[in-house]
């Protein structure tokens, strides 16, 4: 069982995240979210009182209805008039930014050199060149349009909370349900809905025009595509998709867009890429293979790119290495048309035939077929006899970041991710005898599914791929993105994985470790100097600057509201106006200052979760960071064991009080051991009232423990690197135990033949000590063996084992001292 914590941070209320957050270049074009919240209150029935200075106010009204409908309608029309203005004047300004870079670029290529010395050295003029200053005047201009991008998308995010937050607040205050009637008009002022992908595209083809000084970097474009066979190292983390667009500004600056067809404009269906995984629905040994990681695991899928109208499938295998077998994990593909893909499958269609097209055109040696024709018979072969259907498909839109034939460093980051079923279990044909389903495309949200046929992934997920030398350094710029709050590292996610795992609950018993982290919020405080910032300004906020906001605290009290400023509607003459919107605009400026001063005034804010709960005291000191679903649960066990046969039962009830006991007893000595004693840590003076805290720290206040428990019938596998070596030293501590049994039997063996009757008791009471230390190690070996072979995450140290001998030594020793003391001495 995993003893897992996270902190429950002080929440802000949305008004006061709206204040902290916006920009003031925007500021009018916010929605009035005190103005609303103010329009939800009624009068007092009666006049308050000293005695009741906040009586009950009156019921809400259909004219109060229609006037809150009215004012909302007017703040929806505010901020959709401006996100267009606002987004039409970032398309004219990336227009304007491509035909200055195109002029200066021009000017480059088109620099003439000429003769002017007389030992016919030549030298280029200089009339019309490009100088360093015009592309830094460049980059900033370009750096500036990407802060633009970034506030438009914070702007448009907070916004869009804030109509999802007041329609939530209406709802629960008034009994007036209008969540449904404002999601259509929603629909038809869809602010929210712009796609910045476009934006991404087109200015990272710029700044890399203008960061390589007009000579990017040239290669094919594909980055691999014509690769068969690749190696790299890989880390995955999930990103919250309010740091979507902030993370692609952040690497746009650093790597390019990888665009595979530059020749055409972009369009959204360029980036999808669907896959169908392959299993066996009746041993999910390829689940189970990738799940724990065994040596030669195989994921076996079909991808292609684009839409359902895409012609090119890949059949891609990959393989998993141990680190210890001194290969790496590869993955190989090989191409095939859509139409020949269920003739391959199902056998009808041979290898020889597939490839003998491609062997007529004589594009590729006969080498680099035959080994394609090889990949392919392996990859049939494991179809037909394993008994592999499709089980899940996956689809998301993916954004690559690589210089164009340099595969040194690539970044991907994938979003929309969604999982979708493509068996034909339960009864319902969904794939049928196709090797996929059709009844979708590439329509996210898949609208058209039933809940349990889909999967829609909360994260985006960002993979971090290099290729270094041995010993070499990632770039700085990486290891700083890693680092940064805008990522939650995930080792060996898998979107396969999670998939099956999720859509298939009754016939999947072994999750993966990631699920407890499913339910915590992966915002982290923000890093200090780290987000997209305007030239020569730092004032701006990033959008990971919203405070973690959580939907229960958007309860709506009367203090809260006495608490919060509200924005005041302007009705008086210009002058006045003026005056209100430069006091507005100064109380702005000192919250962000407060606001910045209280974010960065602790150095701990930089901690993430993980770091926050190891810097927390354990509630007890012998918890230990196991997931409960590893180990068996006592409580399980004794509802299973009603139905066992009562020799069954008995055993395994005598085992657990056996282990009770052994508990309780090094539970004991731990207290009588006398041991360093950590420092009790000053209370944190926090005035919230959390229900569930367990502890409180100075470092972020209240802490809730919180330990994770797999559902009932499940366990949840955790990640153990097991290699030879971990054999060999399960053996050699058998052997340590081994060789003192044998000396113990030794001495036992010479006190009985070379002794008096005093001797003969020492002589017994040494050789039950060394009787029980053997067959005590050899349980300890078989039981660790076993362990190891499951790869089970559980207590490999002996913490009883050593006491316990020692104890019985210390006691055969000082009775053998005893009896010949009382017994006459030597």
């Amino acid at each position: 069982m995993v003893a897992a914590a996270f902190v429950v941070f002080t929440m802000l209320f949305f008004g006061q995240q709206l204040r902290t957050s916006l920009l003031k270049e925007y500021y009018y074009h916010y929605i009035a979210y005190d103005d609303l919240k103010d329009a939800l209150k009624t009068p007092y029935e009666t006049a308050p009182t000293p005695e009741n200075p906040r009586p009950t106010r009156r019921k809400w009204t259909e004219d109060d209805e229609k006037s809150f409908v009215a004012q909302l309608e007017g703040e929806l029309d505010k901020v959709w008039t401006f996100q267009r203005v606002k987004s039409g004047e970032i398309v004219r300004r990336i227009r304007a930014s491509e035909k200055e870079v195109s002029e200066v670029v021009s000017r480059l290529e088109k620099r003439k050199p000429r003769r002017t010395q007389p030992n016919n050295e030549v030298e280029e003029s200089e009339d019309d060149v490009p100088t360093e200053d015009d592309f830094m005047l460049l980059e900033e201009d370009l750096s500036d349009v990407i802060a633009d991008v970034h506030d438009l998308a914070a702007f448009t995010r907070l916004n869009y909370t804030g109509f999802q937050k007041i329609i939530k607040k209406h709802d629960k205050q008034t009994s007036w349900y209008l969540r449904p009637v404002f999601a259509t008009r929603l629909r038809a002022k869809p602010f929210f809905n712009d796609n910045y992908d476009a934006f991404v595209v087109k200015l990272s083809k710029l700044y890399d025009l203008v960061r390589t000084r007009g000579n990017p970097i040239s290669g094919d474009s594909a980055a691999g595509g014509g690769q068969q066979n690749f190696v790299r190292q890989t880390t995955k983390y999930w990103v919250h998709p309010d740091n979507i667009t902030e993370l692609k500004l952040i690497i746009l600056k650093h790597l390019p867009v990888l665009v595979f067809n530059a020749s055409k404009e972009f369009e959204q269906k360029d980036s999808a890429i669907s896959s169908i995984y392959y299993d066996n629905p009746e041993t999910w040994e390829l689940y189970l293979g990738r799940l724990k990681k065994t040596e030669g695991a195989e994921a076996i899928r079909l991808r292609w790119y684009g839409g359902m109208e895409t012609k090119m499938i890949f059949v891609e295998r990959k393989t998993h290495r141990e680190d210890w077998t001194g290969e790496k994990s590869v993955k190989a593909r090989f191409s095939l048309k859509e139409k020949n893909a269920n003739g391959f499958l199902n056998g009808s269609m041979t290898v020889e035939h597939l490839f003998e097209k491609m062997r007529k055109e004589g594009k590729k040696d006969e080498k680099e077929i035959a080994n394609l024709e090889q990949l392919a018979r392996e990859i049939q072969y494991s179809v037909l006899t394993r008994k592999l259907v499709p089980v899940t498909r996956s689809f998301y839109n993916r954004t690559a970041f690589q210089l164009p034939g340099d595969a040194r460093v690539r970044i991907s980051l994938d979003t929309e991710l969604t999982m979708v079923r493509e068996d034909n279990l339960d009864g319902r044909k969904r794939a049928g005898k196709n090797w996929r389903r059709m009844d979708i495309g590439i329509d996210y949200p898949f609208s058209q599914l039933p809940a349990q046929d889909v999967e829609r992934f909360p994260y985006a997920v960002l993979e971090v791929k290099l290729q270094t030398q041995a010993g070499q350094e990632p770039p700085e710029w990486v290891r700083e993105l890693i680092s940064s709050h805008l990522v939650e590292a995930v080792p060996k996610f898998s979107k396969f994985i999670h998939g099956t795992a999720t859509m298939f609950p009754t016939r999947i018993h072994l999750l993966p470790f990631w699920m407890p982290q499913m339910d915590v919020d992966i915002r982290k405080p923000v890093k200090k100097r780290f987000g997209i910032e305007r030239p020569n300004q730092s004032t701006s906020v990033t959008t990971s600057d919203d405070v973690l906001d959580d939907d229960d605290s958007e309860d709506y009290t009367d203090e809260e509201d006495s608490e919060s400023a509200h924005h005041e509607t302007p009705n008086t003459d210009e002058t006045a106006e003026s005056d209100q919107g430069i006091e507005q605009l100064r109380e702005r400026r000192d919250a962000l200052e407060q606001y910045e001063q209280d974010r960065t005034a602790d150095p701990v804010n930089s901690l993430d979760i993980e770091e926050r709960i190891a810097a927390a005291p354990l509630t007890h000191p012998e918890d230990y960071p196991i997931y409960d679903s590893e180990e068996d649960d006592s409580d399980d066990e004794e509802e299973d064991s009603r139905a066992l046969t009562w020799l069954q039962w008995g055993r395994r009830k005598l085992r657990h009080h056996v282990l009770l006991l052994g508990r309780y007893t090094g539970h004991a000595l731990h207290l009588i051991t006398p041991t360093p004693k950590p420092t009790s840590l000053p209370q944190s003076n926090n005035n919230n009232n959390a229900a569930t805290t367990a502890t409180t720290t100075p470092l972020q206040g209240p802490i809730e423990a919180k330990r994770f428990k797999a559902p009932k019938g499940k366990r949840i596998h955790v990640p153990v690197r097991v290699e030879p070596k971990v054999y060999f030293a399960a053996e050699r501590t058998f052997l340590s135990w081994l060789e003192f049994s044998i000396i113990l039997g030794s001495i036992a063996a010479t006190l009985l033949n070379f002794g008096d009757r005093i001797s003969l008791s020492a002589a017994c009471g040494f050789s039950l000590i060394a009787c029980m230390a053997l067959l005590y190690s050899l349980g300890l070996y078989f039981w660790r063996v076993q362990m190891i072979r499951k790869r089970r995450a559980v207590r490999y140290h002996d913490w009883l084992g050593p006491s316990v001998l020692c104890m019985g030594l210390l006691g055969a020793t000082v009775a053998n001292f005893g009896l010949r003391v009382t017994n006459g001495g030597w």
